[in-house]
This record gives C-alpha cells, sequence and structure tokens, in this order.
C-alpha cells in the first residue's frame, strides 16, 4: 500500500508501485522498514557537491489510513526516517566528509482517486474489480529533521517541499499498467553555511508493469524519468541541471491474513548531474480495521 520514502529528499526519485489501486475505507496500514543507499545521492547535485560517494541507512516508521472524499477512495500517510549518512565528496575543489544521524524531514501526504474508484466497505470491496483508476496526490515535507548551517552534508534538508502528482492505471487480467506525473517545488534553504540556496522545480514521470500471483503475490518492474531542480547558491546559478533515469523491482507477498513483506530495489540508468545510487530496501506491513 505505502513504499517507504527514502531519507535525504529523494522525492522525485521514488518509485511507488500501486500507490493509486482502491482499497476498503477504514483500512489502516502501518509499516517498519529499512532502506540503504549508497552512490551518488540526490542531495550531491543540489548541494553543488561533486564525485559524491555516500551511503545512508534509513529506519522508517510510516502509517497510511485509507476512507473517502465525495464517495471516491482516499486516503493520507506520514513517514518518519531516522538516517546514518557517511561519506565523502568534492565542494568548490575541495575535499569533504560527513558521518552523521539523525531524524530525516518527515512526509506528509494526501491522495484521492476520483475516476475507477469509489470508497467501499470491505464487505463491498469483495465484490470490487478493478479496471482503469486515476487519481491525484498532495504531498509535504516537512523540515523538521536534523540540520547543521555549517555543514553541507545532512540528515535534514532545512526546507520545505511541496509535490502535487497525478496518476493512473489499467488493469488488465493480472496485469496492472500504471503511470504517474509529478512537479516538486522547493521553499530556499535560507541557512546553508551563511548563504542561501534556492532550487528550481524538479519534474518527474515514473511507470509500472505490475503482474499479480495468486495468494495475494505480485510483482512490478519500475522506471522514472526526472528533469529539472538546478539550484542558485548564494546569487550563483549552478550547472547542475538533473536530468536522469532509474529502474527497479519490488516484490510484496502476504505473511499472513494482516502481515506482509514488501522487498525493493533501484539503480541509476543514466544521469548528467549526480543522482546516480543503488537502493535496496525492505517493509514489513501490518493492516488492520475496516472490518478486516
Amino acid at each position: 500500500m505505502l513504499v517507504l520514502f527514502l531519507a535525504a529528499g529523494a522525492g522525485a526519485q521514488a518509485l511507488e508501485p500501486r500507490f493509486y489501486s482502491n482499497a476498503p475505507k477504514g483500512m489502516n496500514f502501518s509499516i517498519a522498514g529499512y532502506v540503504y543507499s549508497e552512490g551518488a545521492l540526490s542531495f550531491a547535485p543540489t548541494l553543488g557537491l561533486e564525485n559524491a560517494e555516500l551511503s545512508v541507512q534509513s529506519a522508517v516508521l510510516a502509517h497510511a489510513r485509507s476512507g473517502s472524499l465525495l464517495g471516491k477512495s482516499a486516503k493520507i500517510d506520514v513517514a518518519v526516517p531516522y538516517s546514518f549518512i557517511s561519506g565523502s565528496a568534492t565542494f568548490e575543489g575541495g575535499p569533504v566528509s560527513r558521518k552523521v544521524d539523525g531524524f530525516a524531514d518527515p512526509q506528509f501526504r494526501g491522495s484521492v482517486n476520483f475516476i475507477g474508484a469509489p470508497a467501499l466497505t470491505m464487505e463491498e470491496f469483495r465484490d470490487y474489480k478493478q479496471s482503469f483508476v486515476m487519481g491525484g496526490s498532495f504531498k509535504v515535507t516537512a523540515p523538521f529533521g536534523q540540520y547543521d548551517d555549517d555543514k553541507l552534508i545532512n540528515v535534514g534538508m532545512n526546507r520545505w517541499s511541496f509535490a502535487p502528482e497525478l496518476g493512473m492505471s489499467q488493469t488488465f487480467g493480472p496485469l496492472i499498467l500504471e503511470w504517474a506525473g509529478a512537479v516538486t517545488l522547493y521553499t530556499d534553504n535560507d541557512d546553508l553555511q551563511g548563504k542561501t540556496l534556492e532550487q528550481d522545480p524538479l519534474y518527474s514521470a515514473q511507470g509500472h508493469a505490475v503482474y499479480t500471483f495468486p495468494r495475494g503475490i505480485w510483482l512490478a518492474f519500475n522506471a522514472t524519468y526526472y528533469t529539472g531542480g538546478r539550484t542558485t547558491v548564494g546569487g550563483v546559478v549552478k550547472d547542475n541541471l538533473q536530468r536522469s533515469s532509474r529502474i527497479g523491482a519490488t516484490l510484496a507477498f502476504p505473511l499472513t491474513q494482516q502481515h506482509s513483506l514488501k522487498l525493493y530495489a533501484s539503480s541509476g540508468v543514466s544521469t548528467r548531474t549526480g543522482s546516480d545510487y543503488d537502493t535496496y530496501g525492505l517493509a514489513w506491513q501490518y493492516r488492520w480495521g475496516g472490518g478486516l
């Protein structure tokens, strides 16, 4: 139901299959997960870092609840990561290194499926057959994470971001094809070593091919492309326009009626500036409520 967010500001790079799938109203999804990422992570080009070799380990707690909005299925979710960052990079010709841990910026999101996914009780949902679904979401990342204003590399980003998204899916028997497009808008970080960091909007698109097996098992192949996000630091425009693509896979399977496990991985395929990293993660999900 809910794919864990990668800490350190992945944002537009996240790959989230089945996000706009329907669910009975009143359901709760509690998630605990672990994410490991290594390489030129997505915040490196934002800060003007070069030759970044960083690793991030994140423990994530998240919760989602499904409901109804004007008779359509809707949900809200929140994710709070705690991250450990270590590694080195080059900044303005000199080496920098960092080892730090702390809470990353929490993310809050609301979504609604306004075509093809009515709000249903658990009893009604048993007869529901998904076909075409279209929905939208709005994600807010809050600057509440660990941040040292005299350091370049931090767990938190010290700024707000807002990401509206439009998504759709079409079911063909056991196969589901999905697409989503989003734009991420950033406020300024006005305290980056005494300078102000500004960032242009980052545009993204992602697609998924999901195959469902018996007994609730499903496998997804994922791809995303994003561009934009050029930054200005202290009034100086950086040559760090992002233009990158990533691919990945997700495998989910139930353990019991209420417990399930999700494994996922992704890797950079092509990149213009930074963001060439590998990510591996697992998530345990417990679902409850809604008449289950």
